[in-house]
């Protein structure tokens, strides 16, 4: 992991960094990035909220019902 501390006179450069970074990660990386960011962003949401801790492996749940009918 690059530590290098970097200093920008704007805004507008630092952006421009950042955005040059992340094109030069292959898609998978960028992909991922997203992903355990959106994770985070669900889990902090819930946390707020009072809801359970959000799992993106949790599949929803399914609902199974049967039904008999009388012959005849």
């Amino acid at each position: 992991m690059d530590k290098t501390i970097r200093r920008f006179s704007s805004h507008a450069e630092q952006k421009a960094e950042v955005y040059r970074y992340w094109r030069s990660r292959p898609p998978a990386e960028r992909f991922l990035a997203v992903w355990d960011a959106t994770a985070s962003a669900y889990a902090f949401s819930n946390g707020v909220k009072g809801l359970p801790q959000y799992d993106p492996t949790r599949r929803s749940e399914a609902t199974l019902t049967r039904v008999e009918r009388t012959r005849g």
